[in-house]
């Protein structure tokens, strides 16, 4: 009886062992597209950043690693009689490849004060696009101010200050004050380059985030290419230019492309769409129609031409004049001058909030003691040397500046308090933490059933523990007999 009565009891104990290891963390994380959830495979990714300025511009340049680099954007493919678009914002990566790299910087000049301590997450407010609690298209665009003056129909970045509740995004508050806190500094100059939709022309777009991301004043380097009336796009390469009527679907799924070639479609090579024309099976027009920006939006291009990918690396160096002019819509530089950057980075054909972002760094203009120095340089263009400012960009997850000063963040005192994120949080345990926020609910429940497993584990050794000793106090009072 001694041995079958042993053989129970750790066979029980090894049961619990087995359900107890296959409930902790089994399933969890894992690509949800119906809930706007998609992992990458990197969490973190290296950045390198240098800048100079002359006395009339300032050049920034970036250098990041990409196994490929991907420049179409936004396709539309003739397909059983019909134009199909390919391209919309994916949900993680774009299995297409229609879906362009960019890196975005935010910049401010010490006038978001909560800018300089957690970077990008206080333009990240509640219900914004591609998170799982997403708000409603239909009620964005019945907005009297986001839908029915921007004509937005979903909710991007914004800064804390212009709604009346950070964690309502209907509360924006009155036109008055919104146009106070502009005339006053309050807003992020965002400097918007693109591989598709401005590098081939060598421009950027220059924005600024504010209630809303805004685009300046001006005109921005690509416009829609659609007809929604009839269906079809508007405009279509001028062979008689160019030599070609369309690109080709094989090409663009295999990312085959020239830098030097045609990718893109330009206004300057454009003609009216001939729906007469003898179109192909798989005949590919982009969706989006490069132009030369005017005005503020135009204000930042791309030194030295179009950027190129080579060897593993993007390496984009983009210009602006110091003081633009446009006090409204841009941050001015200055000799002496202290600025807060913020850099995000989009590779592998993937768009929206599937990005890699940075901790807020400090930029000085001739200074030395901040993080990245811009340094004086006579001459039109930068004779950069091999002293880069290093960075690590992670990937954020659904982690919002609402939930980051409630109750359920354990961080939210240091917030009140003013702390900066950056000396308490590494890259890593921020990346770690957008992924887990995720899948919160699912966490606790494994976390719930592996905790009654454990105790079933601890309360099965104590009675078999239990059992043997009687067991054995038996035997051996029978054998002392």
């Amino acid at each position: 009886m001694f041995l079958p009565r042993i053989g129970l009891i750790l066979g029980s104990l090894l049961i619990a062992w087995v359900l107890m290891w296959f409930t902790q963390g089994t399933g969890v994380v894992q690509d949800d597209p119906e809930r706007n959830i998609a992992i990458p495979d990197e969490l973190t990714m290296p950045l390198k950043i240098q800048v100079a300025y002359n006395d009339e511009k300032i050049f920034f340049r970036y250098r990041w690693p990409a196994e490929a680099a991907y420049v179409y954007h936004d396709m539309l493919r003739y397909e059983g009689g019909q134009w199909v678009r390919y391209g919309s914002p994916p949900i993680g990566r774009d299995p297409n490849n229609t879906y362009e790299d960019r890196v975005t910087m935010l910049v401010d000049d010490g006038k978001v004060p909560e800018f300089a301590r957690y970077g990008g997450y206080i333009t990240v407010g509640a219900n914004p696009r591609y998170f799982t609690d997403t708000a409603a298209a239909s009620e964005v665009r019945q907005h009297p101010h986001l839908g029915e003056k921007l004509g937005a129909s979903d909710v991007r970045k914004y800064l804390p200050q212009t709604r009346m509740d950070i964690a309502d995004w209907r509360g924006v508050k009155d036109e008055e004050t919104l146009q106070q806190q502009r005339e006053a500094g309050y807003f992020l100059d965002l400097w918007h380059w693109r591989a598709g939709r401005s590098n081939a022309i060598a421009a950027s777009d220059d924005q600024l985030i504010a209630e809303h991301r805004l685009g300046d004043s001006g005109r921005g380097p690509y416009t829609t290419n659609w007809d929604s009336e009839n269906n079809q796009p508007a405009w279509m390469f001028d062979s008689e230019q160019v030599g070609i009527d369309a690109l080709n679907w094989d090409d663009i799924q295999a990312n085959r492309f020239d830098f030097d070639g045609l990718y893109y479609l330009a206004e300057s090579f454009a003609k009216p769409f001939d729906p007469d024309h003898e179109w192909q099976e798989g005949d590919v027009i982009p969706r989006r129609m490069l132009r030369e920006p005017s005005g503020s939006r135009g204000a930042i291009s791309v030194a030295g031409g179009p950027a190129r990918w080579q060897e593993g690396y993007w390496d984009v160096t983009l210009q602006r004049a110091l003081d633009t002019g446009y006090p409204l819509d841009d941050k001015m530089f200055k000799t002496q001058g202290e600025y807060t950057l913020g850099i995000a980075v989009h590779r592998d054909s993937t768009g929206s909030r599937w990005h890699y972002v940075s901790h807020p760094y400090q930029l000085g203009l001739s200074r030395e003691d901040t993080e990245v120095t811009a340094h004086h340089f006579n001459g039109e263009q930068p004779d950069w040397s091999d002293d880069w400012t290093e960075m690590t960009l992670f990937y954020p997850g659904q982690v919002n500046w609402p939930l980051l000063v409630s109750d359920a963040h354990a961080g939210a005192p240091d917030i009140e308090a003013g702390k900066p994120v950056k000396p308490r949080h590494s890259e890593k345990q921020l990346a770690i933490y957008g992924v887990e926020i995720q899948f919160n609910d699912e966490i606790i429940s494994q976390w719930c059933k592996t905790l009654v497993l454990g105790l079933f584990l601890m309360l099965g050794i104590w009675f078999g523990l239990d059992r043997l000793l009687q067991v054995y106090v038996v035997r051996k009072t029978q054998g002392g007999a």
